[in-house]
């Protein structure tokens, strides 16, 4: 009689594993203070030793009669922190800080005291540490505020970042212990944060153990499955694998290059990342092998890739140079895919000792060649980074923007284009002529209008490929496009545009503001030119503001009504003056270029040669409507004063949508007969909605780009032409 199939394991299962594996001596209490200094003594001068054991011994005392959650003393959390420092080899502040770090938090020990025991560069890496603690364990503005906050913190020391990295890295592994809410969130958290700053320090181990681990946690069902999956596709690959790995040793052996070759096996989350994005099975994953070829020199990384091309078959467009062009975090190797014995792809990594090195540590690493990581290209990349940081911190409207922004700095990948002189710029996936534009410049960027990719004209929009050679197309008098914030992808492009668009709408603001005020002066005989603005500083301070130009700011973002300031102003320069309905100026001009202060009614969408009028919107500016607008008939009657009188001058040649109502007849393709009709009068076509009214008859929406009302009348004649319509108007959108 057949056995049925035992039962998967539940979830309760894996979280009492987890609870085991967070207790067991290896993950909760893996390094004492004897064998830490040993380690230490391994690179560490007697002095820098004694004083880390100091630390320790103050650290201890501190943390007495504390336990974590495993059941072992408090002080078993900084010593794990400090052991994984130490394999990274950072120097003695950074483990002291390490040891001392949740001083401040738990305990009544306060940084000037830090300071003065152990000086104040591990305070101060310390109090960094500590301020981070909160992060993402709020609501999401929370979140960002105390991201900017680590930002901050790094700029003043990379060391900070590393601390609170080894400190994450312990809590992952001890993270069985933590209640059901709290361990998904910390997952998440890793996941979503932590592994990917690993990532753009070019620190892939911890990387790789960050995703691992968090994976098991936040789900670990998914995380068994493909963990049983692997050691059952293991058994299966050994042989070939030893096999795949001889012939590539032999190889290089006659050669002459000494080289270490080592199997290289994809981690649970990649696979799982690759099975969920790319729709893949698992097979089709495991068929792939991987190799690392470690060598002495950079020369002996391209012979030996001359080797492996000799050896097996290369596949065309899998080779990527990262030795000459390194990544974005300092990594280095030379990639390649190959047809191996038996027609399997063969994934081949080439780089030297000290590449792999920096690949495995990322700015760690260059502790292992004592030269100071800020001196090396992974220590540069870095800085810069930071240095990014700090800039889009400062430039960003709000928290959430900065989040937002650096989201993108933290997934890279990496494209390579030439600038018109042969220089190579570093751009993520995805980005665009107008990303280009600002990491060249700011200003770059800001009077972008055009440019040429492979010296033809391409759309600003369209996305950059490796290779390229760009050049941008500048002029004085452009502005930042607030489209481009639809297509620009990096944070520098996108933070400055946001900002190049509010001091544009800054200063149309107060073109229109001081158009308004004229003309609520106007009537009483006056202009702004006329005031003693000596006598106004009390206006000023009613309505918040220190200056003119903040005032006229206001009246044009709408947040202000120009009749009332006229009014207060009027009064403050001559207090005998007896109010008269200001309200009452002339009209508005305007000329269809105005930007980001004018903006057009969509309930009605006037066109040049319409009859209009005007309101203010508080944040939108000047609202343009049609006369007869139904909602400007509303304001008439709940707020006349409100709506100001405008007309058209010196309208430039720009599309202006409205909207038109068609009913139709029903056959098959009328809607691509209306769309070509449309196009056939040279206007534009932004929307079509169809609405049922019955079996017969259609109600289609139709929202067209014209220049003007004669243009729009051409439009509808053209379409009252078609047989199957049966009546046209224009509409509301």
């Amino acid at each position: 009689m057949t056995k049925p199939p035992a039962a998967p394991p539940s979830e309760s299962y894996f979280v009492s594993r987890l609870a085991d594996d967070a207790r067991r001596k290896a993950n909760a209490y893996p390094t004492t203070v004897d064998s830490l200094v040993e380690v230490l003594n391994e690179y560490l001068t007697e002095k820098e030793v004694g004083l880390v054991v100091r630390a320790y011994n103050y650290a201890e005392s501190a943390h007495t009669g504390q336990f974590r959650r495993t059941g072992h003393p408090y002080i078993t959390h900084p010593l794990a922190v400090a052991g994984i420092l130490a394999d990274m080899r950072m120097d003695h502040q950074t483990l002291m800080a390490a040891l001392l770090h949740d001083v401040i938090e738990d305990t009544q020990v306060a940084k000037s005291t830090l300071g003065n025991r152990f000086g104040k560069s591990v305070a101060e890496i310390v109090d960094g540490v500590s301020k981070l603690t909160t992060i993402f364990k709020s609501r999401a503005e929370a979140q960002a505020e105390n991201f900017q906050k680590m930002a901050m913190a790094m700029a003043k020391d990379i060391r900070v970042i590393m601390v609170k990295i080894a400190d994450r890295l312990h809590n992952m592994r001890t993270i069985g212990v933590m209640d059901r809410e709290q361990r998904k969130l910390t997952a998440r958290e890793t996941l979503e944060y932590y592994a990917p700053i690993a990532n753009r320090l070019g620190m892939h181990n911890v990387k790789v153990e960050f995703e691992d681990l968090g994976f098991a946690a936040l789900y670990p069902l998914r995380a068994d499955r493909i963990r049983r999956a692997v050691d059952k596709a293991r058994g299966n690959r050994k042989e070939l694998m030893d096999e795949l790995g001889q012939s590539i040793r032999a190889a290089l052996k006659r050669e002459g290059i000494s080289a270490t070759v080592t199997g290289r096996e994809k981690h649970l989350y990649s696979i799982y990342q690759k099975m969920k994005s790319q729709h893949k099975p698992f097979r089709e994953i495991m068929d792939v092998f991987g190799f690392r070829i470690v060598v002495d020199g950079e020369d002996a990384c391209y012979r030996t890739l001359g080797v492996v091309h000799n050896l097996y078959k290369p596949v065309a467009g899998r080779f990527k140079d990262y030795v000459a062009i390194p990544k974005v975090n300092g990594y280095q190797s030379l990639h390649t895919t190959l047809f191996g014995m038996h027609g399997v792809p063969i994934e081949v990594q080439i780089r030297t000792q000290q590449m792999d090195e920096v690949a495995e540590y990322g700015i760690a690493g260059h502790r292992f060649y004592k030269a100071p990581a800020e001196n090396t290209h992974s220590g540069q990349r870095t800085r810069q980074w930071v240095r990014d940081l700090m800039e889009l911190q400062q430039r960003a409207g709000d928290p959430l923007e900065f989040i937002e922004s650096l989201k993108v700095d933290l997934f890279p990948d990496d494209v390579y284009v030439f600038t018109p002189k042969g220089d190579i710029m570093e751009l993520p996936r995805g980005a665009c002529p107008v990303d280009f534009a600002y990491s060249v410049h700011t200003d770059i960027g800001n009077q972008c209008v055009a440019c040429r990719i492979d010296r033809a004209l391409a759309p600003l929009s369209q996305q950059l490929q490796s290779g390229q050679r760009v050049e941008i197309i500048t002029s004085p008098d452009a502005n930042p496009n607030p489209d481009w914030l639809t297509f620009a992808v990096t944070s520098k492009a996108r933070s400055a545009i946001r900002t190049g668009l509010k001091n544009q709408q800054r200063a149309e603001s107060i073109i229109l503001g001081r158009k308004l005020l004229n003309r609520s002066l106007a009537n009483a005989g006056t202009s702004i030119n006329d005031l003693d603005f000596r006598r106004l500083r009390r206006v000023f301070k009613e309505f918040g503001v220190r200056k003119l130009d903040d005032v006229l700011a206001t009246i044009g973002m709408g947040e202000l009504m120009s009749y009332v300031v006229a009014q207060h102003l009027l009064v403050a320069d001559n207090p005998d003056y007896e109010a008269v309905p200001v309200e009452q100026g002339g009209p508005v001009a305007i000329r269809g270029g105005e930007g980001l202060v004018i903006t057009y009614g969509r309930c009605c969408g006037p066109v040049p040669g319409d009859a209009i009028v005007g309101s203010m919107t508080p944040g939108k500016g000047f609202v343009v409507h049609i006369e007869t607008c139904k909602n400007i008939n509303e304001m008439r009657r709940r707020a006349p004063n409100q709506i100001i009188p405008a007309r058209w001058t010196s309208v430039k040649d720009a599309e202006y949508l409205t909207a038109l109502r068609i009913e139709v007849s029903r056959k098959k393709g009328i809607i691509a007969e209306l769309a070509a009709t449309v196009a056939g009068v040279g206007a534009g076509l932004d929307r079509i909605n169809v609405d049922e009214r019955d079996a017969a008859v259609s109600s289609v929406i139709v929202e067209v780009g014209v220049h003007d009302r004669d243009h729009l009348a051409r439009v509808m004649r053209r379409l009252r032409a078609i047989p199957s319509v049966l009546t046209i108007a224009r509409t509301s959108a």
